[in-house]
């Protein structure tokens, strides 16, 4: 891909845009203070939330065009790639920014809670919608680091401080997408609705003799949505992970083509399982006896 941006470093793109670095891993930006600023296309190597008021239009993250609504906050892991081709305008932007080293935090409660922040793996579409008040929040706490870290030494207890306001940062985003995916309850319940089709629509088309069993992934790209959103979503409303989901899918399914006589062999193949003893294993395991039991057992 052409024309990136790299940013290696925390810093690189505050001194891309001309914003003041202050700590040499962690890099604050309150774009209001910058006037107009170009459009770039950042491959990342560090982490980013941004919290802000407007972001330029067709933005691109990954495979996806971000929504620009009013208050909204959008999160970025090293590798991705952010942002929008330099196409010559400028543009104000209000809001902040906060990129900060992997190696910052190495060995904090941010890297022993990286799995939970699934965030940071949303497509720009799943952006946090935040309210008033969440966004005011997130943006004093921005706000906070970098009064922080622009008068105060570098020091281990320091950086503990800054780690530590990140995590912060981190949780509240976790509690403010709750927040987004329960208030959302009728896109929520048409989610789980167009899942299933997802399921069906597997076998109507005959993908099982192609491509084995249906997976998380294979569904949340039917559905447009990102494999982490998808799965917070689905969990927010049933409780369960879209793995498990499936795997009752599957379970009811044998079930019913076993009731309508299929043998155990044909129903394995039927269902996309390489061997009929991975098949069986797995009715075992998740319908709690072996087929023959269960056909024995409806006799």
């Amino acid at each position: 891909m052409e024309n990136l941006l790299h940013i290696n470093n925390a810093n690189d793109y505050a001194r891309d845009v001309g914003a003041s670095v202050w700590h040499p891993m962690v890099s604050i930006i309150h774009f209001d203070e910058l006037g107009e600023i170009r459009h770039s296309l950042n491959k990342l190597g560090v982490y980013a939330i941004f919290a802000q008021d407007n972001f330029p239009t067709d933005t691109t993250y990954g495979m996806g065009a971000y929504d620009t609504t009013k208050g909204s906050l959008t999160a970025a892991a090293p590798g991705q790639v952010i942002g929008k081709a330099d196409d010559g305008h400028r543009e104000v932007y209000h809001g902040w920014g906060l990129l900060f080293d992997p190696e910052f935090m190495r060995g904090s409660v941010f890297e022993k809670r990286i799995s939970d922040y699934h965030f940071f793996s949303y497509n720009v579409s799943e952006a946090l919608h935040t309210t008033e008040g969440e966004k005011q929040l997130l943006w004093r706490l921005m706000e906070m680091i970098r009064t922080f870290i622009s008068h105060r030494e570098q020091t281990t207890l320091s950086d503990r401080i800054v780690q530590d306001y990140i995590v912060l940062i981190c949780d509240y985003c976790l509690l403010f997408y709750d927040r987004q995916f329960k208030s959302e309850t009728q896109l929520q319940n048409n989610l789980l609705s167009r899942f299933h089709k997802v399921l069906t629509d597997y076998y109507e088309n005959k993908l099982q003799y192609q491509h084995g069993l249906p997976t998380v992934r294979y569904c949340a790209a039917e559905l447009c949505l990102s494999p982490s959103y998808f799965g917070d979503v689905v969990r927010s409303v049933t409780g369960d992970s879209p793995l498990h989901a499936i795997q009752r899918f599957l379970i009811d399914r044998a079930k019913s083509l076993m009731m309508g006589g299929m043998s155990v062999t044909q129903v394995a193949q039927e269902l996309g399982f390489e061997y009929p003893q991975h098949f069986t294993r797995f009715f075992k395991k998740y319908a709690g006896m072996p087929p023959s039991k269960y056909l024995s057992s409806r006799k």
